[in-house]
């Protein structure tokens, strides 16, 4: 098959199964020669934050001189971006040669009366695979949706992280902080270390009575633990409390006011696992140097995307904005399932704007743009501009920009999309 018939087979696999049990996936694993064996593994889940926390990881590791096997979700524009090897994406070739050694797996898995994978479950199987040709040592491994029944849970780890919790998947997850935070905490292992991002009392005690119940080291990571210095040329500047780190300041390619805190909960990971034979000077450099797509991630002059898609990520969104005095304009689509409404209404009273344009994003999840559009009228007296295209919505706004700082957000779906539209302009394919 070639590279791109296989990203057809593996965007149609939901057609045709349904998510399994954990016992399932370990059977997945062992019909592929339990490619996870060996390996030390980071495994991280959370509402926000996952994807920046595995990427400060990952550069930090491989700053100790570590090999690195990185898997993360969604991707944005290429499928590619999950299979992360010693920071650099899986080639396409490589992608088919790991997706006939997978297929041939599951092959014998049906033979023997198993089930197909799912879509990540088989993604899943492919990165570890790809990871184990490679002879990687360490592998941060993100969750896709939850902790508890998530198939990367099938495998045991050296540690286990868990970002900020917030409300997001409801409907698999629980509509309080307390259920979903039981739901990240499924992570956690027998006597497997446990780093937490403090969020709030109800989510914090879950997270610690399940890691005490399970035998666990616990260390919650406070705000107090940090300190932001400042924005500078596109960096935010922070301090650290312990002494471990020194009296330097930290800088992080990013000027989201969140990233200190998923920063020092992969740094205090760090630590832990390397304690006195650990380099911090050497993670100060590799965490400066890290650019994670999609997150407050500038593509164009004063043009970012950023991937907040619930309400926890556009109130940290909203704190981030700084205040400018030659104004924003913020791009906005979300998916049916997110509390949009909620959304919507925090980025009009907290986010400053002189112009709000919506748009309606790919596939059958896409909320209806007009009514996102009357959403943003009821909420704002700011001038709403509704453009049902997403190309023709980042042509408008470019074309009255100006002076102006334009924020998209709302869903990864639009990231994704403007990503490879931006993308195809350079490469001379296409036009903004």
């Amino acid at each position: 098959m070639t590279y791109k018939e296989i990203v057809t087979y593996i965007e149609e696999i939901p057609r045709f199964t349904r998510k399994h049990s954990l016992a399932h996936t370990r059977e997945m694993l062992l019909f592929l020669g339990n490619p996870q064996n060996g390996k030390k593994i980071i495994h991280v889940a959370g509402t926000n934050g996952k994807g920046s926390v595995c990427a400060y990881l990952d550069a930090m590791l491989r700053a100790e001189g570590k090999s690195t096997g990185l898997f993360t979700s969604p991707h944005l524009v290429k499928m590619n971006e999950r299979i992360v090897l010693n920071g650099k994406q899986i080639s396409d070739e490589d992608f088919c040669e790991v997706f006939e050694e997978t297929m041939q797996a599951v092959r014998r898995m049906q033979d023997a009366g198993l089930e197909h994978p799912t879509f990540f479950e088989f993604l899943f199987a492919m990165a570890m695979k790809a990871y184990d040709r490679a002879g990687m040592e360490y592998i941060v491994l993100e969750t896709g949706l939850g902790g508890r029944l998530d198939a990367t849970s099938s495998v045991e780890p050296v540690a286990c992280v868990i970002t900020s919790i917030g409300l997001d998947h409801m409907e698999y997850l629980g509509d309080t902080v307390e259920q979903i935070a039981g739901e990240k905490a499924g992570i956690i292992q027998p006597e497997v270390p446990v780093f937490f991002a403090q969020t709030a009392p109800g989510s914090d005690s879950v997270i610690e009575k399940t890691a005490e119940k399970e035998g666990c080291f616990c260390k919650k990571i406070g705000k107090d633990a940090y300190e932001i210095l400042g924005i500078e040329d596109k960096h935010i500047a922070f301090s650290c409390a312990s002494a471990y780190y020194g009296t330097t300041t930290w800088k992080l390619n990013n000027i989201g006011t969140y990233q200190p805190g998923n920063a020092l909960l992969a740094m205090e990971v760090m630590r832990y696992l390397f304690k006195e034979n650990g380099h911090p000077q050497e993670w100060r450099t590799a965490l400066a140097r890290v650019k994670w797509a999609g997150r407050m991630e500038e593509i164009l002059p004063k043009v970012y995307v950023d991937g907040a898609h619930n309400v926890s990520a556009i109130q940290a969104f909203a704190r981030s904005v700084p205040k400018n005095p030659d104004g924003n304009i913020i791009l906005f689509s979300a998916v049916k399932d997110k509390e949009y409404e909620e959304m919507i209404s925090y980025l009009c009273k907290h986010a400053d704007a002189e112009e709000y344009v919506v748009t309606l994003i790919d596939g059958d999840r896409a909320t209806d743009a007009h009514i996102l559009g009357e959403l943003f009228r009821k909420y704002t007296e700011q001038p709403v501009t509704v453009i049902e295209s997403v190309k023709e919505a980042m042509q408008y706004v470019l074309r009255i920009q100006g002076r102006r700082t334009v924020y998209c957000l709302g869903s990864l779906y639009l990231t994704g999309m403007i990503k490879e539209i931006i993308q195809e302009s350079l490469s001379g394919c296409g036009e903004v």
